[in-house]
């Protein structure tokens, strides 16, 4: 009788914990740089805190989620990819979203590094059991076209060699818009608060369709 009901016990404990992890948010890590750091900005104002709004909303059509922002001003691929270990084992993610590459070209590093980084990254998150997008990035013109163009198709390239989903272009509608210059802030390269929901709804409609 007492091994009966140690094994009862036993098995309920055991339903509750499953039922308390069933119900506890799935996370969506962000890895990035200032562009989801909110660099510049007060805390909640960036997209990465916008999305945790949206997830909350949307929860109640839909699995519970969280954002988690891991995002550091400055970071590269190559740092993204160094940490992003850690950060799965830390968060064990359901979704991963990998926002790099513009200090790589800031800091004119080969185009193949940026590749290869992100490729690892992303198939470093697969194993994990994560989803992964690719957010894109575009340079201003005076990058010069020929790199310009290849930047920018190294994103999509990844996306479809690894079938991760892709933002095309996480600046679209801030940076190439009407009104680019009034969306930044006075260095040109980060954009104001104002610019951070449109963000949002360039990412928004590429990781809807993964929340499930």
């Amino acid at each position: 009788m007492l091994a009966a009901a140690v094994f009862a016990w036993g098995f309920a404990a055991a339903s509750a914990a499953a039922t308390a992890t069933d119900s506890a948010p799935a996370r969506v890590l962000v890895v990035g740089d200032s562009l989801s750091a909110e660099y510049g900005l007060a805390r909640g104002r960036g997209w990465v805190a916008l999305l945790q709004q949206r997830l909350a909303q949307s929860a109640k059509n839909m699995r519970s989620y969280e954002a988690v922002n891991a995002s550091i001003s400055g970071d590269t691929t190559a740092g993204g990819r160094s940490r992003l270990p850690s950060l799965l084992n830390q968060y064990r993610p359901a979704i991963v979203i990998l926002e790099l590459g513009a200090n790589d070209a800031l800091r004119g590093l080969p185009l193949e590094a940026t590749r290869t980084n992100l490729t690892e990254m992303a198939r470093t998150s697969k194993a994990a059991g994560a989803k992964v997008v690719i957010a894109g990035m575009q340079l201003p013109p005076n990058y010069g076209r020929k790199y310009g163009d290849e930047f920018a198709a190294l994103f999509a390239g990844v996306a479809k060699s690894e079938g991760a989903a892709l933002v095309p272009f996480l600046l679209h509608g801030v940076a190439d818009g009407p009104q680019a210059e009034a969306m930044f802030q006075a260095d040109r390269l980060h954009p104001k608060a104002e610019a951070h929901p449109i963000i949002l709804d360039n990412v928004w409609p590429v990781l809807q369709p993964l929340l499930k």
